[in-house]
């Protein structure tokens, strides 16, 4: 383990986490893995909802910086960037999460949605969106979902219903959960297929490690920071990557799941797949890297977090459920 030597610099990033609980009258007949089905049906709705310039894509419109769907769907880097300047988008504001297939009751659904930084300030549109998503249909069946009413999870494990009956109440905009004392020992369970590439290479069950996990986690949170708040994170970066290679997991118990998306902008199949399972940490001398792998939980890591990929959860008896 790494010496205790970097000061870990908190990030300042606000995670809203909301449970959208839908009314189904028909069984469930979604892919066994729903994120692109979902994220489609999500993107096509909001943009349907609030494009007011037909016939032109985003990145010539002289509306998108103003634009929620820009914003939530496309999310441009600013013109001024000192970041991603060579990327035609930065990472999106939210990411989706999925039931699993075993916990889903007869007759309803839940989405969870979790919204970050300054995209909060479209929630309302994000709403409208999904509520109209739900009533076209899900999927290549167009099962529709009926959207009964929203929750939002808050500190100190309360929820309030901030939607129902098709009206939206003002609600308190605190974020997750502040960083808790730092446990002994982790373990991180890995709910959705977690996709990262090292050295051109996908990570399997075998060479997954936690040099590569993290660096990809510090470089999404360093990223949103940038976009979505006013407060881009500082730190060593080069010492915390650096740090993070030396650094081996004590268990690991994955597995690989392959799913594939059709993606309409490329017109072709794509392969999605990544492991899935858990892997275990001694936390000795680990304070600077328990910022990231706590706020990570909500932010989820890898490829295809807007689609709910790379989710997942800390466990140790000396934490409460995330959830």
């Amino acid at each position: 383990m790494p010496q205790n030597t970097l000061d870990p610099n908190i990030p300042a990033l606000p995670v809203f986490k909301y449970r959208f609980e839908y009314s189904i009258s028909q069984p469930l007949r979604l892919p066994q893995y729903p994120g692109s089905a979902w994220r489609g049906a999500f993107g096509h709705a909001l943009k349907k909802t609030v494009c007011i310039v037909r016939n032109t894509s985003c990145t010539g419109c002289m509306l998108k910086s103003s634009c929620a769907y820009s914003y939530i769907f496309e999310t441009p880097p600013p013109p001024n960037t000192a970041k991603m300047r060579k990327y035609t988008a930065s990472p999106h504001p939210f990411a989706l999460r999925f039931p699993e297939r075993d916990c889903i009751e007869p007759d309803s659904y839940r989405l969870d949605v979790l919204v970050i930084g300054h995209g909060q300030r479209f929630f309302p549109y994000i709403v409208h969106a999904l509520q109209k998503a739900g009533q076209d249909g899900i999927g290549g069946g167009r099962q529709p979902f009926e959207l009964d009413h929203i929750k939002q999870y808050l500190q100190n494990r309360r929820v309030e219903t901030v939607y129902r009956a098709g009206q939206l109440s003002s609600h308190d905009t605190e974020s997750i959960d502040p960083l808790p004392a730092m446990p002994e020992r982790i373990r991180l369970a890995i709910h959705s297929p977690l996709r990262i590439k090292q050295n051109n290479h996908n990570l399997n069950p075998y060479t997954f490690n936690f040099g590569a996990f993290f660096g990809n986690l510090l470089r999404r949170i360093s990223m949103l920071t940038y976009f979505h708040t006013d407060t881009p994170l500082e730190t060593n970066f080069a010492e915390l990557t650096r740090a993070a290679r030396q650094i081996a997991f004590t268990d690991q118990d994955l597995r690989w799941f392959d799913w594939t998306r059709y993606s309409s902008r490329q017109a072709t199949e794509m392969n999605m797949g990544g492991v899935l399972g858990s892997v275990c940490l001694d936390m000795q001398g680990m304070e600077p890297f328990w910022p990231y792998l706590w706020l990570g939980q909500w932010t989820h890591v890898g490829k295809g977090t807007s689609m709910g990929m790379g989710h997942y959860s800390i466990e140790t008896a000396s934490l409460s459920d995330t959830e």
